[in-house]
């Protein structure tokens, strides 16, 4: 239980946490994945390496030491730190250690001066407390995935019936259950968990369902990038019939029911939930105006498959922005997409529901384009795991 004093302890420490809370966070991993291997397939190294996993760990823990005594301050951050632990499968297990090694960091960091044993007291309180929220949320998920129709708890087995090559990145992999059942409904817009080995190590991932449910299967569809470990062994070297273990869907940025025109944006591989999120809307009668950019024509992905709904559904307006086309290639707009572009293909009422999705620049650029053209922030919908502050211009 937080007593007034370390709620004082706790708010002291939010200036420090504003001025280091990066160097705080990078200690932290560095110490946890060095002496607990076990906790390893929970992270992905190329965020580590990269400082976006320790950016984003140090905007949560200043957001949660700023409302420490208001958590329903934080909105919808909970919910997302949630999703993203079911899932990767983060167990009840797991927090003592992740504690364990925040204290130390916030001693060996900040020093003992200033890192006093009531400051790592009430540190110690307030992460108990938070664990304590974020386990039963968890659990609930868990217990919600497992009793679902075609739901799961934990690890399931899925062959890969299909292998489709979608360009010259981007590769769908369709995903049936080796026991025959049913799988689990979602809502589009969610992700899966993957977990694999590789080279005799566990890695996890998560990669979004880029098909509407449809009860027999799912459908992920995967970049291949330069570098990346997952990615390029999913594409060279998992074929048909081979199996992967799954992790039910998670996810909260999802199509909410609505009656607004639906704005869906995205740029590359950041097609797959906005997609679903078509193919659940096309039938609807609802006006959607559907904007993907891409390098050009070679990279982007179900191109055919936006024509064809695009053609069967006089509500559904689609455009494509090509940034370096090439010789040949016409889409409906040439170059980074402008305000003035997406200002044409928005709806005459900015009363919209928008959901965008892509590489952070773009983000922030179209959630810049979005607020400036009067689309309410409010109807304003990403998926972000980075401190928030990166998106704002």
């Amino acid at each position: 239980m937080l007593s007034a004093d370390h709620l004082a302890l706790i708010k002291a420490t939010v200036p420090l946490l504003e001025s280091g809370g990066e160097a705080l966070t990078t200690h932290f991993y560095r110490l946890m994945l060095s002496e607990h291997p076990e906790v390893r397939p929970l992270f992905n190294q190329a965020h580590q390496a990269s400082g976006e996993q320790p950016r984003a760990l140090a905007n949560g823990v200043l957001m949660y030491a700023r409302h420490i005594d208001r958590l329903q301050a934080l909105g919808p951050l909970v919910g997302q730190i949630v999703n993203k632990h079911v899932s990767l499968q983060v167990l009840p297990e797991h927090y003592p250690i992740v504690g364990s090694c925040l204290l130390r960091a916030i001693r060996e960091v900040l020093g003992a001066e200033i890192a006093t044993d009531a400051v790592i007291a009430a540190w110690g309180a307030a992460y108990g407390q938070l664990a304590e929220l974020l386990i039963g949320a968890e659990e609930a998920v868990y217990a919600t995935n497992e009793q679902a129709p075609g739901g799961w708890r934990g690890g399931r087995a899925f062959r890969v019936a299909r292998k489709v090559c979608e360009s010259e990145e981007i590769t769908s992999f369709y995903l049936q259950t080796v026991d025959g059942g049913a799988v689990a409904d979602y809502t589009p817009g969610q992700y899966i968990g993957l977990r694999l080995q590789l080279d005799g190590e566990e890695v996890r991932r998560n990669y979004s369902l880029s098909a509407a449910p449809n009860g027999r299967e799912y459908r992920i569809s995967v970049k291949r990038e330069a570098g990346g470990r997952v990615s390029n062994h999913l594409h060279e070297r998992v074929k048909e019939g081979d199996e992967l273990e799954l992790f039910a869907p998670a996810g909260d940025f999802v199509l909410r029911p609505s009656a607004k025109p639906l704005v869906l944006i995205s740029a590359g591989v950041g097609i797959t939930p906005t997609l679903a999120m078509l193919e659940a809307s096309a039938a609807s009668g609802r006006p959607i105006h559907f904007v993907h950019c891409a390098r050009h024509a070679g990279v982007q992905a179900f191109a055919e498959r936006v024509e064809a709904l695009s053609a069967a559904h006089a509500q559904v307006r689609r455009f494509f922005c090509y940034s370096e086309p090439r010789a040949g290639e016409r889409g409906d707009a040439h170059g980074l997409l402008s305000r003035e572009q997406l200002a044409d293909w928005l709806p005459e009422s900015r009363d919209v529901d928008a959901y965008f999705l892509g590489p952070k620049p773009f983000m922030a650029q179209v959630k810049r384009h979005l607020r400036e053209l009067g689309v309410p922030e409010s109807q304003s919908h990403y998926e972000f795991f980075g401190p928030a502050a990166a998106l704002e211009g």
